[in-house]
């Protein structure tokens, strides 16, 4: 009997063995498989569990989380979703997550190891913590007066502290609610279709998904080229450059909409948007040149974030020189995120070192202490210190009496350029109105903000410089708030 009741215990602890390693089977080495099966509903289930971190604009949460009462039980709320969208992106049950949703979410979901009160702890005890928040570098006013300017028209706005980096305004329009995505039911798949089948393209981040040409604002490019190759060496000289002016090896004639461009200076040539001057100085400049300023601003960096990824603006590197000409004054195949052209006026503005562009000042544990901060730091030295001091003179002037003159600012030291940039068929299709500019109060050391405004549908004629009519006052309405937050934030009145 003794026999018998050894070999009932062996074989027991046989099968308890296997048990052991076959469950140490499915939890260790193919935990990682299982948990990424689409049929694991238990992720899913676990991760809607609890609701997640606030993003946080100006100390204000512009997210929310309310309880649905249904499996995946906490749905994504959002204050002023139509405003904030191009910032924070949508996080649906259904169709998943985009722009700081999407990068930002382990801190948000409490996934982050950073959160866990002890290194590992996540991964012991196989929970998450609470979500965490994320600050933005987001100013509700500066948000709020873009949003208002583009009063529904397609565009888009990006303002940037020049000497910081910090993001502080990014719009697009027309925009829509992430909130409707929020939850699994039937209005939410209606409202995914309706969304993203709509010509306007709501869902689309213009300020820094999209590219278009940016059409004369890139004459400041050609600029700082002609500049830091000495093709230039006194702004206020003639140029040498005829009107009209024939593309290199071909017939075509560049036409000018300003008057008086022939043998213009290039400080006349930024004033009154001369494309005969920007085409032949970039001929003289050449192509290699061309394209390494082009680079030294940015353009054909795909791998910019800010943390979500950014559009790749484009310069070509291979091109005949007619082709160069027309590039080099915003048309061609060249094209650029409103980011971008925010970039190349902090460069001019920020004496031509860009801060890297950052949309996340910090992100915290949802009891405030902070996980991680985001330090400035270098993205390019587009040209040099010289050369941006010049270009600001020759942008104030074209605020000052030339193509910029509405987005002058009373007190207040302003640079601009104007841009109108053909498209469509032919050229045919209405002209997108640029502006790029930067605000500095008389009484402070430096720059509060640089900022880029296109309309896709200005109204004005394609013969006029609409930029100035279109996007210049909506740039003037954010640099206003910019210079009203730098002096509260001095402790004036």
């Amino acid at each position: 009997m003794i026999r018998y009741i050894r070999r009932a215990a062996a074989l027991c602890l046989v099968l308890l063995v296997a048990l052991l390693l076959n469950a140490a089977r499915v939890m260790v080495i193919e935990a990682d498989e299982l948990d990424d099966n689409p049929a694991n509903r238990r992720i899913a289930i676990t991760r809607w569990g609890q609701p997640r971190g606030e993003i946080v604009v100006d100390g204000r949460p512009v997210t929310g989380s309310r309880d649905s009462g249904q499996q995946l039980r906490w749905e994504r709320t959002y204050t002023q979703g139509p405003l904030y969208a191009p910032v924070t992106g949508y996080a649906s049950q259904t169709y998943g997550t985009t722009l700081l949703e999407d990068a930002e979410d382990p801190v948000l979901s409490g996934t982050e190891p950073m959160l866990a009160p002890l290194p590992l702890w996540n991964d012991l005890s196989r929970g998450r913590q609470p979500g965490g928040d994320v600050i933005t570098t987001i100013r509700a006013r500066m948000q709020e007066a873009a949003y208002r300017g583009l009063d529904g028209r397609r565009g888009a706005v990006a303002a940037i502290e020049p000497s910081s980096g910090r993001i502080l305004a990014l719009v697009s329009s027309p925009s829509y609610d992430p909130g409707v995505l929020s939850g699994t039911d039937r209005e939410v798949k209606d409202a995914w279709a309706r969304l993203t089948t709509s010509p306007n393209q709501p869902m689309l981040a213009r300020a820094f998904r999209q590219t278009y040409p940016p059409g004369s604002t890139f004459k400041i490019v050609t600029a700082a080229a002609a500049l830091d190759a000495g093709v230039v060496t006194d702004p206020d000289a003639p140029t040498d450059t005829p009107d009209p002016f024939v593309l290199p090896g071909t017939r075509r004639v560049l036409p000018n909409e300003a008057k008086g461009c022939a043998d213009a200076s290039l400080a006349d040539a930024v004033r009154w948007s001369c494309n005969t001057v920007m085409a032949g100085l970039s001929v003289k400049v050449g192509l290699e040149k061309m394209v390494e300023a082009a680079g030294n601003f940015g353009f054909n960096d795909p791998g910019l974030r800010i943390p979500s990824w950014v559009a790749r603006s484009n310069f070509d590197t291979d091109m005949s020189p007619d082709q160069l000409a027309l590039s080099s004054i915003g048309q061609f195949n060249t094209t650029a995120t409103p980011l971008q052209m925010a970039l190349v006026a902090a460069a001019v503005a920020n004496n031509g070192e860009i801060a890297h562009p950052h949309l996340i000042e910090r992100t915290t544990t949802a009891g405030g202490t902070t996980v991680d901060t985001t330090g400035r730091r270098s993205y390019r030295q587009a040209m040099r210190p010289s050369t941006a001091t010049r270009l600001q003179e020759l942008m104030v002037r074209a605020v000052q009496d030339g193509t910029g003159t509405n987005a002058a600012i009373p007190g207040a030291r302003v640079g601009g350029k104007t841009g109108t940039a053909q498209h469509g068929l032919g050229n045919t299709g209405t002209p997108y109105a640029w502006f790029i500019a930067w605000a500095q109060a008389k009484d402070s050391a430096q720059p509060a903000v640089a900022v880029a405004v296109v309309v896709e549908d200005a109204a004005a004629n394609r013969t006029d410089i609409s930029g100035g009519g279109s996007a210049a006052p909506i740039a003037r309405a954010v640099m206003e708030e910019a210079l009203r937050l730098e002096k509260e934030g001095r402790g004036h009145p």
